[in-house]
């Protein structure tokens, strides 16, 4: 991939200094983005990845940074106690998406009225949050992504297609939450497809992921199978 072009991207909600990460093709004709948003660990080496993938599919792919500049948690409490921040405050959620949206689609060679979001674990909440915000966005995607929220009601904000991608044996978002997300999607008139993948459990397109015991195992056909029906939906809402 060697025509495509990464880079380290510093801009700043509300005085809060964020650092993302850029994947763009080469050329500079615009295209559409996707915003990839990390899991409870911050933005790393998995959504960096992804952000490449993007941009091999021909589009811009920017991983965006909710947590700020070297704030990385490691330990599982240190995840936990961080991540809860925006999980309990999703106005400050929103906001820190709603500051990587203004920013990206400021930027040369990117085509602002074509862009979409995916997020994976604590991500997929927060692409969930974008669209309930009433963004102009075109697709909001989660991949093993909390699905709850804070107002069933707010769903009706929704503006684009939704695609949630679960594993149907995920401990840590179960099975009540996903029917919980399917009733609110559907109350709302939105126009929202959930797939889940038998036998799969949480953070299933991280390579990374070997903890079966706490519930994150990586599963390479889910992780194929899902990222397959992504390209669909970006093809479609991109055309």
């Amino acid at each position: 991939m060697s025509d495509i072009q990464t880079r380290t991207v510093p801009y700043d909600h509300a005085g809060t200094a964020l650092e993302g990460w850029l994947a763009s093709p080469a050329g500079d004709t615009p295209r559409p983005v996707v915003l990839l948003v990390h899991e409870w660990r911050g933005l790393g080496d998995h959504v960096r990845a992804r952000a490449e993938q993007i941009a091999g599919w021909g589009w811009h792919g920017f991983a965006v940074d909710v947590f700020g500049a070297g704030v990385r948690p490691t330990t599982i409490e240190d995840c936990s106690a961080n991540m809860m921040i925006y999980v309990n405050d999703r106005d400050l959620l929103r906001a820190r998406l709603h500051a990587a949206l203004d920013w990206i689609r400021a930027q040369p060679g990117v085509d602002g009225t074509r862009v979409a979001i995916l997020g994976f674990c604590f991500g997929g909440l927060a692409s969930m949050e974008l669209a309930r915000s009433g963004a102009d966005i075109k697709l909001a995607a989660s991949f093993h992504g909390n699905l709850s929220t804070r107002d069933p009601a707010e769903a009706q904000n929704i503006r684009c297609p939704v695609l949630a991608c679960h594993g149907a044996d995920d401990p840590l978002v179960t099975q009540d939450v996903v029917a919980g997300f399917e009733r609110e999607m559907s109350d709302a008139g939105v126009d929202w497809t959930v797939v889940q993948f038998g036998g799969v459990m949480h953070s299933f397109t991280n390579p990374q992921a070997n903890d079966p015991g706490f519930g994150t195992v990586y599963d390479a056909g889910a992780d194929r199978r899902a990222f397959g029906l992504l390209r669909q939906y970006l093809d479609d809402v991109f055309a």
